[in-house]
């Protein structure tokens, strides 16, 4: 093992190599409690492409298999070492090669975070539309590798729709570059797609050329509206979503959620069943806030409210992003998600709350639900040796309930290893024997990220 690691340290002497079990322990696992972490042989810190180039050919050489990460952010497990793997992080690989205004295009490296692009974009009065909720954490190879989603893609789309081209390095260390800078393009197969959502099994994203998009020349409209329960404030997005009015977020809360965010923060909203977050970014806003405010009263709610300020629309949109960190504070969370049509979403909150009562676990339930993607959070005891069955009874009474009304097993966290067990049920066996042909010729020694997805 010391002379194969001698070659690798050969072939990259200026990278970062890690064989300290504990400094490696911080790179095995990522944010899914419901994994147990490998052990790998070593972490590499890679800088540049040439690293990623170099780990690739030495991996196949040595039949090491390769779990690549960026920051580690993922919920299913996709980027959680295996027992004598190479971990490579593309963390460092920092650099916006290219933020080009005129063509609304930049070019960022793997280890860019999200925040930060877009924070790069706005000095030129454009955005990075993708909006994960763990946007200033999360880097846009992660993204990518999982087609993130966010708070924004009932508008602007998941990550996919965002993506021009990549530049990615195959198992064996070939160079890949697909895509286009253009807005348009059909030559070739669609390479680009094929490797967005690929977590990894396919190869490694080293660089992106994305889509910026104009930034909005107002603060966005923000509207709240509370609701005796979380189906009903589902029925107001089905009524807004039919209106046509095309809010650029669309969120709900449950009653879990809420209290759990009060009981941290004393937001008021302790008592509160359900809430809609809406808002309008467009030239109309004012208009469409209160088309949506109309349609929320219609629709039996409590209390309404559209923001009055810019301070204001941040303050109630920081609401949101404090339910995951609220969840936390009470117990493991096994955060899940499920997506199905949005005339569906009234129907999939009610199999969530059943299945909650059916099994006896605790669930709390937040929701993208402009574009119908719902993610259950299951909150168990600390210090448990395993995910309790009763979790698992109740995602997989979830999980197919999704499937038979529609929909999906994720909408955006992928697959990784929580959801290989399903995978089959929703895709088929004709599309489960394409996945594995392609694994098969992009892959064959089988290297890249093994267990993950198929």
């Amino acid at each position: 093992m010391s002379h194969e690691l001698g070659q690798l340290r050969a072939a990259i002497p200026d990278a970062a190599i890690i064989t300290d079990p504990d400094v490696m322990a911080a790179y095995s696992r990522d944010e899914t409690p419901a994994v147990t972490a490998g052990h790998p042989r070593c972490v590499v810190l890679a800088r540049t492409t040439q690293h990623v180039v170099a780990v690739l050919s030495w991996a196949q050489q040595f039949r090491v298999p390769v779990v690549p990460r960026g920051a580690g952010t993922s919920l299913a497990g996709g980027a959680t070492a295996t027992d004598g793997c190479l971990v490579l992080s593309t963390a460092r690989m920092t650099t916006i090669r290219e933020l080009d205004p005129v063509n609304e295009v930049a070019v960022a490296e793997a280890g860019v975070l999200t925040a930060d692009l877009d924070r790069a974009a706005a000095r030129d009065g454009l955005m990075y539309a993708p909006d994960p909720s763990s946007t200033e954490i999360s880097t846009i190879g992660g993204n990518v590798a999982t087609n993130a989603g966010g708070l924004r893609c009932v508008k602007y789309g998941v990550t996919r729709d965002s993506v021009l081209g990549l530049e990615a390095v195959l198992a064996g260390g070939q160079v890949l570059r697909t895509g286009r800078r253009t807005m348009k393009g059909v030559a070739g197969y669609d390479l680009t797609g094929l490797l967005v959502g690929s977590e990894g099994t396919l190869g490694v994203i080293t660089a992106a050329t994305l889509r910026l998009r104009p930034r909005p020349d107002r603060y966005p409209r923000t509207v709240t509206a509370s609701f005796a329960s979380f189906r009903a404030a589902a029925s107001a997005v089905s009524a807004i979503l039919a209106a046509r009015l095309r809010p650029s977020m669309l969120e709900l809360m449950d009653a879990a959620t809420l209290r759990a965010i009060d009981d941290w923060k004393n937001t008021g909203f302790g008592g509160v069943q359900a809430l809609l977050i809406a808002q309008d970014d467009g030239d109309e806003a004012d208009r469409r806030a209160a088309a949506m405010l109309e349609i929320c009263r219609r629709e039996g709610a409590a209390t309404t409210l559209v923001s009055a300020s810019e301070a204001e629309s941040r303050q109630l949109l920081e609401l949101r992003r404090l339910s995951y960190p609220a969840l936390e504070r009470l117990g493991v969370t096994l955060t899940e998600d499920v997506c199905v049509p949005r005339s569906a979403l009234p129907e999939m909150v009610g199999r969530i709350e059943r299945a909650a009562q059916r099994h006896g676990v605790f669930i709390a339930t937040v929701a993208h639900a402009g574009d119908g993607n719902l993610h259950p959070l299951f909150v168990f005891d600390r210090g448990l040796p395993d995910v309790p069955a009763e979790v698992w009874s109740a995602a997989d009474e979830i999980f197919r309930g999704a499937l038979e009304l529609g929909g999906t097993l994720t909408g955006e966290h992928g697959v990784g290893i929580i959801k290989r067990r399903w995978l089959a049920t929703e895709l088929g066996p004709a599309s489960m024997a394409v996945h594995h042909a392609i694994k098969r010729a992009l892959d064959p020694e089988g290297i890249m990220n093994p267990g993950k997805v198929l």
